[in-house]
């Protein structure tokens, strides 16, 4: 089994996620330096995790030439995680690319549906892999749920919810970077919802149109703080889709009612097999033998992603969630802006090049501007 050198770009918060999520897999994979524009904080957090390197030069670290204490080098990265404010993800990703290094990219991916044809036109073109981050979708009970759906033991989907409704203080949005159009690409549609969302379209499909509005209640930001979306869905399925900043008890909810049974999972920033709920429809009782297992089930997380990534990576195969998959999740975020801001109705394949919306989340511009 190879051990996969991996780099770590931008050392704040959500790096000591992946940092963390490397370690536990032991020989699998090991962090071989961390990369920031603040030399003091990338040498903090490589002493925090015991990296033998750090640095402030990408494509030095790309090239595998930091040096490391005891007078080497970190040698050539196999996978870069991109850990840094959303405004940075494209141009970074495709440094990586050009570079030869695989990647696993946080979210949101890219700002706008164009950078985002940006990324997979330069992934095919330098047949460099990119993966995105969107962890709730590996999860056991998640993985479990996806495939008894997807299978049809459950029936065909027909009502669904999907809440994100997280309390974000004014103190939240200081960061200058946050609740800004051209450096964050939008509000908690955009920045906290799209997790739920993207569980949401892994379980029941893709999307065929929506019909939405957002508003900025109470925030001071250029973005919308909430907003809510009806969704039909390709299979025929319709959902409500809610994503606040503004909610003081939090919760993550998805919850797909099919014809034999309800499949539902609440939590708030990570679920374990003790968050889903299934509940059989009568004269269905054997769902609950179906929903059973005795096999292990990971929580949600960086850790379980990543896992799936080393897999693909070690059998030679496309890694999980490519940015091509991703798109699906980010084109709905700007159909329900597109529908928020016009009054209109928009469907899937609506945004493409010359759309307002394909440019910048805000399109013909937020109505509160």
């Amino acid at each position: 089994m190879t051990t996969r050198r991996t780099l770590i770009i931008g050392t704040g918060a959500i790096a000591d996620h992946h940092a963390h999520a490397v370690a536990q897999h032991g020989d699998r994979a090991v962090v071989v330096a961390g990369v920031d524009l603040d030399a003091s904080r990338a040498q903090a957090f490589a002493a925090e995790h015991g990296l033998p390197a750090w640095g402030t030069d990408l494509a030095t670290a790309l090239a595998g030439e930091l040096p490391t204490a005891d007078g080497g080098t970190t040698g050539r990265p196999d996978l870069a995680h991109i850990c840094t404010p959303p405004g940075s993800h494209v141009p970074l990703a495709l440094q990586c690319l050009e570079a030869g290094v695989a990647v696993l990219l946080e979210k949101p991916p890219a700002l706008s549906l164009a950078e985002m044809d940006v990324l997979i036109k330069a992934s095919r073109r330098t047949g460099v892999q990119a993966s995105v981050v969107v962890q709730h979708r590996f999860g056991g009970a998640g993985l479990r749920a996806a495939r008894l759906l997807a299978s049809g033991q459950l029936g065909r989907p027909l009502v669904a919810t999907c809440d994100t409704l997280w309390f974000r203080g004014p103190e939240y949005y200081a960061v200058p970077w946050r609740g800004r159009w051209d450096v964050e690409g939008g509000g908690p549609t955009m920045g906290l919802g799209i997790h739920q969302l993207d569980l949401l379209i892994a379980l029941i499909g893709p999307w065929a149109e929506v019909t939405a509005m957002a508003a900025r209640q109470a925030r001071d930001t250029a973005t919308e703080d909430v907003s809510t979306a009806v969704v039909r869905f390709e299979n025929g399925a319709l959902a409500t889709i809610a994503s606040s900043a503004l909610s003081p008890r939090q919760t993550s909810h998805v919850r797909v009612d099919a014809e034999r049974a309800t499949v539902e999972v609440e939590h708030l920033y990570g679920y374990g097999d003790e968050h889903w709920t299934v509940t059989p429809a009568p004269g269905h009782e054997d769902v609950a033998r179906l929903w059973a297992t005795d096999e292990p089930s990971p929580d949600s997380g960086h850790v379980s992603q990543l896992a799936f990534v080393l897999d693909a990576m070690d059998a030679g195969e496309p890694v999980p969630v490519t940015l091509a998959d991703a798109r699906g999740s980010l084109e709905l975020v700007a159909a329900i802006y597109a529908s928020a801001f016009t009054g209109t109705r928009v469907r899937r394949g609506d945004i493409g090049p010359g759309h307002p919306f394909y440019e910048r989340m805000d399109g013909t511009g937020a109505p509160w501007a």
